[in-house]
């Protein structure tokens, strides 16, 4: 992977030596509102990300500083999936993410297990029509599995296409469902502080 860099690339990826300073990075670069995939490369290159795009350069970012390449696909109804890089540290999982939304972006390494971890973010994932939106989540995908995706937009298509196959945990009953209130003024607002408005699903 590290041939493929060039030197000025690489005097950027070599400042990103925690999962925190890679979450800094995608914080400072553009939300893309564009359908295409950006690999790695192409992030780095454009500056620009969608939360599937910023998952994969975060999980290839990590797999730099020693972690597994590991993505989750958070599924939703009426609203976009949102797509994390997940890492553990001390035995506990955490997460990197590219969001349009304040609240759906880092979560320290203080979660148990995925579910937890996934449910962190429940309250913060809603629509423009401002119902909680999260329904289920997929196992974690292994990047190491696609070589070269550093590089290759032909192995996002791949990997987007695999998310969908995955097996997925439901996070809540029917009756759970039913029962769930509609987010608050406040923190409408408050997720969407920043947003892009081209990116925005809307239902």
């Amino acid at each position: 992977m590290m041939e493929r860099w060039t030197t000025k690339e690489l005097t950027v990826l070599k400042k990103l030596t925690t999962p925190h300073r890679i979450q800094e990075f995608l914080d400072r670069t553009g939300y893309s509102a564009e359908s295409r995939y950006r690999c790695p490369h192409a992030v780095l290159h454009d500056r620009k990300a969608h939360c599937f795009d910023g998952a994969v350069f975060a999980a290839a970012m990590l797999r730099r500083i020693g972690y597994r390449p590991l993505i989750v696909d958070m599924q939703a109804v009426r609203d976009d999936d949102h797509v994390i890089a997940v890492f553990m540290k001390n035995r506990k999982y955490g997460a990197i993410a590219k969001s349009n939304f304040a609240g759906l972006r880092y979560r320290e390494p203080l979660y148990r297990d995925v579910r937890e971890l996934v449910m962190s973010y429940f309250e913060s994932f809603y629509n423009s029509a401002r119902e909680k939106t999260l329904r289920q989540f997929t196992a974690p995908l292994d990047l190491s599995r696609y070589p070269g995706f550093e590089f290759s937009e032909e192995r996002m298509e791949e990997i987007g296409l695999k998310l969908s196959y995955l097996p997925v945990t439901k996070l809540m009953t029917p009756a759970e469902i039913r029962a769930l209130l509609p987010v608050d003024d406040r923190s409408y607002k408050a997720g969407l502080l920043g947003a892009n408005a081209a990116g925005l699903y809307k239902p």
